[in-house]
């Protein structure tokens, strides 16, 4: 490979070389866009416009939706322009901008979720003391400390991997992803970010055992619930916070755990929508699910009639 000194574009994988195909892939990635943006705005309307959701575990919600609309919109506006104008080329400054904010907002994602795993705790094995231990002052503390570490660790990942010298600027993957752009080092910076890479993983995994701990915990305390109504009442509000979890975990590895290899692949870029795009669309519709207060505010914030109400209660 060529040394390139000083690298001024990127060019990005197309989804495909047949141009009907791409048209295909902008009008998939158009449907997936609209859908996670109507849902997770509906999700913050509601809460806004709704003081009974005025509480700690949906004001979490609403940062969780925030986040979530961010992720997609680091990614998903530029691959629909670059697909529109048949070209495949992203400037130097978009590329670190878009590897700033995309693990910026995924950082985030996930430290918030754990934040939201101590709130259901405290409110299922601590009740008494919810308000106490929860107020806003704490509420508002937590995700500050959230955006503000997200943010660090995002300057760390985007300096640690735009301080090596590119051999090449052709970047296997539709946007500006950490490891296929340490692949086209030729410098020994690269194990810097390797490094930081490593770490995250650990802090992940650290992460991921405390929130599955504190649902251990949680879980005790449910079943020890004489009532079967409130057993119901604990699990509606535990169980989506646990399920997006879970799909947020085994998307990621799901496109992860696969063998390695240096030549692209047909499935990596349904791979790549896999763990990008699928998680931040299915979370609004996961909270709706089980959480009638959330579908209350909905019915009250859309004003649909009375066969949209059965409909939608069936849900």
């Amino acid at each position: 490979m060529n040394n390139f000194t000083s690298v001024s574009t990127f060019l990005l994988r197309q989804f495909s070389e047949v141009r009907e195909l791409q048209i295909l892939y902008l009008f998939l990635f158009l449907a997936l866009y609209l859908t996670t943006i109507t849902g997770n705005l509906l999700i913050i309307a509601a809460v806004a416009f709704d003081h009974h959701l005025h509480t700690p575990m949906y004001f979490f919600l609403t940062n969780l939706a925030l986040m979530d609309l961010g992720i997609v919109s680091v990614i998903v506006p530029k691959s629909m322009t670059n697909s529109i104008m048949n070209t495949w080329s992203i400037s130097y400054s978009e590329c670190v901008a878009q590897v700033f904010f995309y693990f910026f907002f995924v950082a985030s994602d996930f430290f918030l979720l754990t934040v939201m795993a101590h709130d259901r705790y405290v409110a299922i094995c601590n009740p008494l003391q919810y308000e106490t231990i929860m107020h806003r002052g704490a509420c508002l503390q937590m995700a500050a400390i959230v955006w503000f570490t997200s943010l660090l660790y995002a300057l760390l990942h985007t300096c640690g991997t735009f301080a090596n010298t590119f051999c090449s600027n052709v970047v296997s993957q539709f946007f500006c992803e950490i490891p296929k752009l340490l692949k086209l080092s030729c410098s020994d910076f690269y194990l810097v970010e390797i490094g930081l890479i490593v770490l995250s993983c650990f802090i992940g995994l650290g992460c991921f055992s405390f929130i599955i701990i504190t649902y251990m915990h949680i879980f005790s305390t449910v079943f020890r619930i004489p009532s079967a109504h409130g057993k119901k009442k604990a699990f509606s509000t535990c169980l989506p916070h646990l399920t997006v979890v879970s799909v947020l975990m085994f998307t990621g590895l799901f496109a992860y755990v696969r063998p390695p290899t240096d030549a692209p692949s047909d499935l990596d870029i349904p791979f790549t929508i896999i763990y990008t795009i699928i998680p931040p669309m299915l979370n609004p519709f996961i909270y709706c699910m089980r959480n009638k207060e959330i579908k209350t505010a909905l019915w009250n914030l859309l004003d649909v009639g009375d066969a949209s109400k059965t409909v939608f209660r069936l849900l």
